[in-house]
């Protein structure tokens, strides 16, 4: 029984990973592309570090306030029909993004964005429930997840090719900002035909395999929360936001800065696209390396806390080494540490959650750890104008990945028990 369902689990990974990856990828592509158009929006707008930081950042406050009806919603209607919605209206407001002329435009529309795209995330961990048992999460959440590093792994070079692009009276970074939006209006429609709702309504599973995947998901361990106000009452899923914030703070501090510190050592704005990509190559395989090691040890907190001081290390490194290799080789190990802490960290929650409490409950912890999402940016922006430098800010991210590890161990510890 258990090797027929790993098979079918296994085609069901097939079929469905790559292309929730792939929604994942030109979703995280659109988000951050604003990084790479800050190499030269900032100089045609006229934004100051602080103003492009905030502007940045405050798309997780849309995301903030409509991730948890937005994964309420996906459980109702169902997750082929939510998600075409979701990339459709994100793809179109990225796209429109390319046309903001002050701060106050551009952050208007970074929230929209944010308000679009909310319940993506969580929905999508959401949707693994309904497929995958908790013992084989990790390794699946995780290769999810490497749609975020190879985002821009794809996304670095071309942006960066893509900025010396103009004409009909646009700048490149108005260019990059509408081709990049395309490929998400395209997610949108493919939605309906490869994503179904559920294994009882996928058509490429007979009705022996749907039944024994059932029985799979059934067998989990008792004791998951199942109900919405169960789950608001819980005091796991309200701490884990500790170490999630910690983590995405300094993830998103890191991505929307990235680009300019590196073009701040010399280099073109090619070659800084090429360069970016580096560490998040480097992330792919570290991300889905860790999470292969959890759930083959069982082991989860541990895991988590491993890639956040992995990280808060590679963040210290770049503060502390002189030399643009050491630094850029710095900053490989604080993305790789980031990504493959928050690949494993999922598995905690979700573990936890069935039903409307997961539908919920993921979405309310993604939607306030998120909001590290727009501080990490700011407080970048902010310090970068205070110093003239990164240097204070790459050393707050470092902090708080060790308040992230600390803290993961902590919960893990208290009240995981042997999940941990």
């Amino acid at each position: 029984m258990a090797a027929a369902s790993d098979q079918i689990l296994k085609r069901a990974a097939w079929r469905l990973i790559p292309f929730m990856s792939l929604m994942y990828v030109v979703s995280f592509l659109d988000r951050v592309n604003i990084s790479f158009a800050a190499l030269t929006m900032n100089h045609d707008l006229g934004f100051s570090p602080q103003a492009y930081g905030f502007g940045a950042g405050i798309f997780f406050w849309g995301y903030f306030l409509f991730e948890v009806p937005s994964n309420l919603m996906l459980q109702k209607v169902g997750a082929r029909l939510w998600m075409c919605r979701i990339c459709v209206t994100w793809g179109l407001l990225s796209m429109v993004t390319a046309f903001m002329k002050d701060p106050v435009s551009f952050s208007i529309v970074r929230f929209l964005l944010g308000a679009a795209e909310a319940g993506l995330y969580p929905g999508m961990v959401l949707y693994m429930t309904y497929w995958f048992p908790a013992s084989t999460r990790a390794r699946f959440i995780a290769l999810f997840l490497a749609g975020v590093p190879l985002s821009v792994v794809i996304g670095g070079p071309i942006s960066g090719f893509l900025l010396g692009v103009s004409g009909h009276g646009l700048h490149g970074w108005q260019w990059m900002l509408i081709l990049e939006g395309i490929p998400s209006l395209v997610c949108g429609v493919a939605a309906l035909w490869l994503l179904p709702d559920g294994p009882a309504k996928a058509k490429w599973l007979n009705a022996e395999e749907k039944r024994i995947i059932a029985a799979r998901l059934a067998a989990e361990p008792p004791g998951a929360l199942q109900g919405f106000r169960e789950m608001l009452l819980d005091k796991r899923i309200w701490i884990l936001m500790i170490p999630d914030f910690s983590i995405v703070f300094a993830l998103y501090g890191l991505n929307f800065w990235l680009p300019q510190m590196i073009k701040a050592m010399g280099y073109s704005n090619i070659e800084t696209g090429f360069i970016v990509a580096l560490p998040y190559l480097l992330a792919m395989g570290a991300m889905v390396a860790l999470g292969a090691s959890s759930d083959r040890s069982g082991e989860r907190a541990g895991h988590v806390a491993f890639g956040a001081f992995a990280g808060a290390a590679g963040m210290a490194g770049a503060v502390l080494l002189t030399g643009n290799v050491a630094v850029i080789a710095a900053l490989c190990l604080a993305t790789c540490g980031i990504y493959a802490a928050l690949a494993v960290f999922w598995t905690l929650p979700s573990s936890l959650l069935r039903g409307a409490a997961a539908a919920g409950g993921l979405a309310l912890l993604n939607s306030f750890s998120n909001l590290g999402g727009s501080f990490g940016p700011t407080m970048m922006g902010w310090l970068k104008q205070q110093t003239g430098f990164y240097t204070a800010g790459t050393a707050v991210l470092a902090a708080m990945l060790v308040l992230g590890g600390i803290s993961v161990i902590v919960i893990g510890r208290a009240f995981f028990g042997d999940r941990t």
